[in-house]
């Protein structure tokens, strides 16, 4: 039996995990956390990652602790006016083969770990990597080794594996942070219609959306600062620290980042697409692989769809382990590249000035189901089939 293991728990992480279970692979899931706990922050799905939480069995799972998303709405920052709708819901998965859900990511995460056959090990923060035509050693921080013959990589934009597999670079600092929390829905006026709302502004944006069963509203209230450069999902800030940020901007805005149960802030970063995701025996996934800023909404969607296409590649007794990971990243780099870049010239395009500028993006915004229609309605199985990211 093939051993694989996993550096990094999270929802890619531990999806692959899953998947390559049920492909008969011997699978050992690595993190550095003492104990895992996921903080309080909303996660996205399309119709595309959707496709394959299907695939795998997790969808209904997945949609009984959702919100099932029902319209996207632009609205102005300042007045809360809706400048922009358009339905989703039953719409949205009629055009593109899926639901569009909401999703706490605790939720999320404890329903893998239940999917996942095993314990994950925890209090190993991978240093190392040794890799040898047989197998690969990983070493870990507190001194103990593990040994596998295939090693994936999902631990995240600061990946320990990604340094072993294309050479030491540096994150991208994107100038941004964000201001991230979960507000309880009757705190937030109107927050019992929200969909995906975005409200926009000069210089700053907030995206919102219902959570649990539509319990709570997620949001990311971005805002350009030079000097947070603190990339940690447990710092902590006050919720007043969000609202002053926000001075000015639509009640609607200032209710939901006040009354909120708990505030999170980071900085952005991503890095530049990789040359290469693989060696012999070690590969990439997710963050690790394809970092990207989340104004496109696809950080988790991504990741899910990598989680298809490697364990289709590494079922497959064809071929060798080395060519079954080329093959991978040769169908995913193109696709992820382009997400990724696009997530870069999305932030600009949301927080342009008013006048002009603005004028001309609400207008572009008639054409969105257009736009972003290659994103959400792919089909990685059919793309597998293929051979092709078209």
């Amino acid at each position: 039996m093939v051993r694989v293991a996993v550096v990094g728990a999270g929802v890619g992480g531990l999806t692959a995990a899953i998947a390559l279970q049920a492909d008969g692979f011997e699978v050992d899931v690595y993190d550095q956390a003492g104990e895992l706990s996921e903080i309080g922050a909303g996660v996205s799905l399309g119709g595309n990652g959707m496709r394959v939480l299907d695939a795998l069995g997790l969808g209904k799972a997945v949609r009984d602790v959702s919100a099932n998303l029902q319209r996207i709405e632009f609205r102005h920052g300042k007045s809360g006016d809706v400048f922009y709708q358009h339905p989703m819901g039953a719409w949205y998965e009629q055009r593109f083969g899926g639901p569009f859900l909401g999703i706490h990511r605790a939720d999320f995460h404890q329903l893998l770990i239940s999917a996942y056959a095993g314990e994950p090990h925890l209090g190993r923060r991978c240093v190392a990597v040794h890799e040898s035509p047989e197998q690969v050693e990983l070493q870990f921080a507190d001194g103990s080794t593990a040994h596998a013959d295939l090693v994936v990589g999902a631990d995240g934009v600061r990946s320990a594996v990604r340094g072993h597999v294309d050479g030491a670079d540096e994150a991208v600092f994107s100038g941004m942070s964000c201001f991230r929390g979960l507000t309880p829905v009757d705190r937030v006026p109107g927050g019992d219609r929200f969909g995906l709302t975005f409200f926009l502004g000069p210089n700053r944006h907030v995206v919102a959306y219902p959570v649990r069963g539509g319990e709570l509203i997620n949001f990311v209230a971005y805002v350009p600062d030079p000097d947070w450069t603190e990339e940690s999902w447990s710092a902590r800030c006050a919720p007043r620290e969000a609202v002053a940020a926000f001075d000015g901007w639509s009640p609607v805005v200032t209710a939901l980042l006040g009354n909120a149960e708990e505030t999170g802030r980071w900085a952005l970063y991503d890095r530049e697409p990789l040359r290469n995701w693989s060696t012999g025996r070690v590969t990439l996934l997710g963050d690790a692989a394809h970092p990207m800023l989340p104004h496109a909404g696809q950080g988790t969607n991504q990741a899910i769809e990598d989680v298809a296409v490697l364990t289709a590649y590494a079922r497959n007794r064809n071929v060798t382990l080395k060519d079954a990971l080329r093959g991978y990243e040769q169908l995913r780099k193109p696709r992820t590249r382009q997400i990724q870049l696009g997530s870069r010239a999305n932030a600009a395009c949301f927080q342009v000035p008013d006048g002009p500028l603005a004028d001309e993006r609400n207008a572009r915004l008639e054409n969105l189901p257009q736009m972003v229609g290659w994103i959400h309605e792919y089909d990685v199985y059919a793309a597998m089939a293929t051979g092709s990211e078209a």
